[in-house]
């Protein structure tokens, strides 16, 4: 027969136990969610690699954006020269090998990116070479508007658009971020001194500043107001991996953690 003590010392255990339940638990779903933080990304990741709908899309925009070159000189007898304004990561070059290992690293943004830029390696997106040289034959300035570092990125980029054949690859053509993230000044410096003929961007920010840091439905709102210009001034490539469009579902609110960002993913969705 057990005596008191005993009894009371496998009550206080049990006790015990059953009170650290709840926090192994919940220490265990935390570091679930931290080893999958990137398992949002792999469809569209492998959309971006594998589907013949992106080509054909990114086909689509190089032959609309051919087309306003065309219907340019047409109807425009510019003096001043004219430009074609090209933002550079999933607009001409892709990246997507980039996500591919911060999702099987299970890294977030920025690791390993200023590795990758320098590598030189990134492909061109299906259309983009032969569009560009197209628009430089022509007479069309081609610039290369990126938030790519100017300090850190400039040699492997314009290095990476030499060895894919993309005109005009120089360090007058590629204006890279210095100090700010906003694109709007360097368009500014370019308009200057040329007629800016065409915007073309994976980002709606690549295209004017009326975009920047607007809510969900605002950007819904701003896009409505000039919808005139889409297929006209403004061509817009596809990208589900990443954007502005992501800060906005998160307030763009730096540093939250990925649990919470899953939270916030989830609560935007629609259904019925």
């Amino acid at each position: 027969m057990k005596t008191p003590n005993k009894n009371r010392t496998t009550f206080l255990f049990v006790i015990g136990v059953l009170l650290l339940l709840p926090v192994t638990f919940f220490r265990l779903s935390q570091q679930q969610i931290a080893n999958t933080r990137n398992e949002h990304l792999v469809m569209s990741v492998l959309w971006f690699q594998t589907s013949a709908e992106m080509r054909a899309l990114s086909y689509q925009a190089f032959n609309i954006a051919k087309m306003r070159i065309d219907h340019d000189i047409a109807t425009n007898k510019r003096k001043r020269k004219k430009a074609v304004l090209v933002d550079i990561d999933e607009t001409i070059l892709d990246n997507s090998p980039h996500m591919g290992k911060l999702i099987k690293d299970n890294q977030a943004f920025p690791f390993a990116w200023t590795e990758w830029v320098n590598r030189a390696q990134a492909e061109p997106l299906p259309g983009a070479v032969e569009f560009l040289n197209y628009a430089a034959s022509r007479g069309y300035d081609v610039f290369y508007v990126s938030n790519r570092s100017a300090s850190s990125e400039t040699e492997g980029t314009l290095k990476n658009l030499k060895a894919k054949g993309l005109p005009q690859a120089t360090d007058d053509h590629l204006l890279l971020m210095s100090v700010a993230s906003s694109k709007e000044s360097r368009r500014n410096t370019i308009e200057k001194t040329h007629d800016i003929v065409l915007l073309m961007g994976d980002n709606l920010n690549d295209l004017a500043n009326v975009f920047e840091k607007k809510a969900v439905l605002d950007r819904f709102s701003e896009v409505d107001k000039v919808k005139e210009q889409f297929g006209n001034r403004f061509i817009v490539l596809p990208n589900p991996m990443y954007g502005e469009w992501e800060g906005a579902l998160y307030g763009y609110q730096r540093g939250l953690s990925d649990s919470l960002k899953n939270e916030m993913r989830k609560a935007a969705l629609k259904s019925f």
